[in-house]
């Protein structure tokens, strides 16, 4: 298995210098903190997604009925 281009070996080693070098409860915070930080980042995304979507929609049917509307004009001349 292999992240960012290191093995398992290698990322334990990095976790087991961290915990020596700030120790068990800075790094339960850091990890609290980047839970929180990726908790709002997807719901920040999620938003987003939801947003372009509503609009997309919204302008989709806007379009419709413009294209509609004039047909019909259309047919009654």
């Amino acid at each position: 298995m292999e992240f960012f281009g290191m093995g398992l070996g290698e990322i334990l080693l990095i976790l087991v210098i961290v915990l020596v070098i700030w120790g068990p409860g800075k790094i339960v915070d850091a990890g609290r903190t980047m839970g929180k930080l990726a908790r709002n980042f997807k719901k920040a995304t999620a938003d987003l997604t939801t947003q372009i979507t509503s609009e997309t929609e919204e302008k989709k049917g806007n379009s419709t009925s413009k294209q509609i509307q004039p047909l019909g004009e259309q047919e009654h001349k």
